[in-house]
């Protein structure tokens, strides 16, 4: 046997997406109520990577990078817009801050990733920039829903111990800093649990797919690693700057504290 990508065929889709009756058995069976979102998310996940994978095959070809420029900004849009609708709270706004954020902190460690640390040239070469600047995303929205929904939180429901800070003369950031050093806490977990079992107790997605595809042992571990480690730098660029720009916006110019500003999500 070859060292090759063995092709998957649609018998083979349809045979993974029969595993998908596992999870609708123990929906019905415990009464858990899941259908209708497992059956919204499985088919999501079939139109959105079906799309993608036909949508990439002119931007690889083309090579354009007006083409991956455009393809990102759409990416960051869309992920902005997922990172809100995972949060139970929100406020005015809100899109733009996490589009903001996810733009700086992505684009920043997709570019040093792809040009200085993998050295590809040129750097926003799609087939190298798309599926980093994927991961990235993935991941640091993720964070950003976690850091944004307890930093409100904590603002509506511990009212009253940071108006009293205030009252004591605290400034807005010296008020609610326990508050948000939680929640960018909060936001940082998954991905440091994450690095913390990694290669021990599962084979990330990279690694696995790599492997899959040919390459060496050594190198895929190699290139997981130097994911992993720009994944947790986003994570924190993202989760630090949502949440230090959300928790500002619920304070008005004189430091006052205005929690008819959150909003449900």
């Amino acid at each position: 046997m070859n060292g090759g990508v063995i092709e998957i065929g649609w018998l083979g889709l349809a045979g993974a997406a029969a595993l998908i009756l596992v999870n609708a058995a123990a929906s019905v069976a415990l009464k858990l109520g899941l259908g209708k979102k497992l059956a919204v998310a499985s088919l999501r996940t079939v139109v959105q990577l079906l799309l993608l994978g036909y949508l990439l095959v002119p931007v690889f070809e083309l090579g354009q990078p007006w083409l991956v420029a455009a393809l990102g900004l759409v990416m960051i849009a869309i992920a902005a817009r997922e990172s809100l609708r995972r949060a139970e709270r929100t406020y005015r706004h809100a899109w733009f801050d996490s589009f903001a954020t996810l733009f700086v902190a992505s684009s920043v460690t997709a570019i040093f990733g792809s040009a200085v640390l993998v050295g590809v040239e040129p750097f926003w070469l799609p087939r190298y920039f798309i599926p980093l600047l994927g991961m990235l995303l993935g991941n640091a929205l993720n964070g950003i829903s976690l850091g944004i929904d307890q930093s409100l939180r904590e603002l509506d429901e511990g009212r009253g111990r940071i108006e009293a800070r205030l009252a004591l003369g605290a400034t807005w950031w010296e008020a609610v800093r326990p508050a948000a050093s939680g929640a960018i806490r909060n936001g940082m977990i998954p991905i440091l649990n994450s690095m913390s079992v990694v290669g021990i107790v599962s084979i990330p997605g990279m690694m696995t797919g790599q492997l899959l595809g040919g390459t060496s042992p050594e190198q895929a571990a190699r290139y997981q690693i130097l994911i992993l480690f720009m994944i947790a730098a986003t994570v924190a660029m993202g989760t630090v700057g949502a949440v230090l720009l959300g928790v500002r916006r619920i304070f008005d110019d004189e430091h006052r504290l205005r929690v008819e500003r959150i909003l449900e999500g």
